[in-house]
This record gives C-alpha cells, structure tokens and sequence, in this order.
C-alpha cells in the first residue's frame, strides 16, 4: 500500500484552463465592447487608444514576468518609439511606415540594452533597466537642440497609406490600427508562450540551472523575449506619439515605466488579455478620479492598486478566470 499523497491541486487550474479556451471569444467581446463605447462617446475613442497603445507596451512586460523578471525603465522604448515618429515625421510624413521604423529602432536598442541587462536577474535587472531609463530621459531634457527638452516635439496629423484624412477620420482609423495591432500581437504572443521558447522562458523563473544542463541558453532565451518586449514597447511609443500628437521626455521617465508595472498588476499576468483590461481601467479610472478629485486622483489609483493586490491577488484577469470557473463548475 502507498503512502505517498497526492500533490495538493492548484484551485487555479481549472479556471486557467476555461480561460484559455474563451481567451478568443473574451477579445472579440472586448474589441467589440470598445468599439462601442468610442462610438457612444466619441471623447472616449482618444482615452482607448492610449490604453490600447499602453497593453501592447505591457504585453512586454508579460513576457519578462513570464521568466521572473520586472523591468522599471521600459519606458525607455515607449519614449524611443514615440520620439521615432516625431524626429521622422517630417521626412516619411505616413504613419504606417513610422510605426514600422519605431518597431524597428526600439528592437535594434533592446538588443543592444538587453545584451548587457540579461546578464543579471531579479532586482538587479529591474534597476539597470530603470538606470538606462533615467540616462535616456537625462539626454531628451538635457538635448533641447535636437529634443526641445520639456516643450517637447508635437506630431502634425499625417497621411496613411498614402491617403490624406482630417481630424476625425484619423482619429477612427488610428483607434482601428491600435486595435488591429494589438489582437495581432495578443495572438503572437499567445503562440510564443504556448511554444518551446515560451515554456523555456517560464523555466528561467523556475529552474535556470536544469535548463542549462538541458543545453538550453537561458541568456539567449530571455535576450529573445527581451527584444521582443522592446519591439512592442516601440510600437506602443508610436501609437501614442500618433495619438496625443505631442512627445515629451516624460514618457521615459520613472513614473512612466511604474504605470506599465501597475497596468500589468492590475490586469494580471495569467493571459494577453489581462494588459489589455488593466489598461483600459487605469486609464478610465485615471480620468474620472482626476476630474472629480483633481488633488486627489493619485492616492485614488493607489487605492485601488492596494485593492487589487489585497483581494484579487490574480488582477483582474484572476477575477475573470474564478467567475468563469464558477460557472463552469
């Protein structure tokens, strides 16, 4: 007779499961859930595409997450893309192509930071990145020939594809390009974690040192996730340079990369939706709480930050997977 017991199970598991198998149905209803609200309240089309430019940015932040690893300076590629299309719109003049070079660019420099910064591992990686954060900021205040330092560089509205539009029409067909874009990545990206070099990626949290036995490189796994994280960083910069049509060094500042962290706590990291859904609250709660509590709206986001990690320690995708779980059982 066996006295081994059972391993205890993951109350989780279950849940995770459902949620992967609606995970397709689930972005559908939230695109369509969006598309609606921008066209119910068109002020509202502007304030989701931020949040959309922002949860494909935090999708690079999933991916780290996924190897146990925390970046504070990921700002840095948000800045670099943005600042892409504003030195370049004036000569490429097509939105497009500038979302294509800031993809580009910002992959070009996460190889470059990330051959250093995946040296190290936990506390030591989430500083250095804010390190080369803060020096990037340092040069786009201290450059006020090239950058305009803190006036910063505002991004007239240009042709897409070639087609001139106004005003309204780029707003729509910006909002469409962010949405696309990102149900097109949230899908890579499920892929990429479902893949070999995903499960590899999560080994890296877990058991680096059996990986390397394995004769897998965990640096050149997560140098891979990492250069990934930036291109998406970069295509997020561009969209929102594209959007508010006014870049500034503070989106490479440290608060910057802290909202990233906190829109990736706030979603949770359990699927590609979760940027997503904590995106779209902060920057719907940022809004309301500042135009009721003008002095007040920080504290009120750290409240609910505070709330989340006390009872929804999942984020809000963990809440999502327990209700479905639910009536799944």
């Amino acid at each position: 007779m066996s006295t081994t017991q059972d391993p205890p199970r993951d109350p989780m598991a279950r849940p995770a499961r459902l949620m992967k198998r609606y995970e397709p149905i689930l972005a559908i209803l939230l695109a369509a859930a969006m598309i609606t609200a921008a066209i119910l309240a068109p002020w509202l089309r502007f304030v989701l595409t931020i949040a959309l430019a922002k949860g494909i940015a935090v999708l690079g932040i999933l991916l780290l997450l996924r190897a146990g690893q925390v970046s504070f300076g990921h700002a840095i590629y948000i800045a670099f893309g943005a600042y892409v299309v504003a030195f370049l719109a004036p000569t490429v003049n097509d939105a497009a192509l500038l979302l294509a070079l800031a993809a580009v660019g910002a992959g070009l420099l996460g190889l470059v930071i990330g051959a250093f910064v995946t040296r190290y591992r936990q506390i030591f990686f989430g500083m250095l990145n804010l390190a080369m954060s803060m020096v990037f900021y340092s040069l786009l205040e201290k450059l006020y020939a090239i950058t305009k330092g803190s006036d910063g560089i505002r991004v007239e509205i240009m042709p897409i594809a070639g087609q001139a539009l106004d005003r309204v029409a780029y707003e729509w067909v910006i909002f469409g390009i962010a949405l696309g874009i990102a149900l097109v990545v949230a899908i890579l990206l499920r892929l990429y974690l479902s893949s070999p070099m995903g499960e590899a990626l999560a080994g890296i949290k877990t058991r680096e040192t059996r990986l390397e036995f394995m004769g897998v490189p965990a640096r050149g796994v997560l140098l891979s996730a990492y250069v990934m994280s930036a291109v998406v960083g970069g295509i997020g910069g561009a969209l929102i340079a594209l959007t508010s049509r006014h870049v500034t060094p503070q989106l490479a500042y440290w608060t910057s990369s802290g909202e990233l962290v906190f829109i990736a706590i706030l979603g949770g990291a359990g699927g590609v939706l979760g940027p997503f859904l904590g995106a779209a609250t902060y920057e719907l709660v940022r809004i309301y709480a500042a135009a009721s509590f003008a002095d007040a709206w920080q504290m009120i986001l750290g409240a609910v930050l505070l709330l989340v990690i006390l009872f929804a320690p999942g984020g809000l995708w963990g809440m999502a997977a327990r209700a479905i779980g639910g009536r799944g059982r």
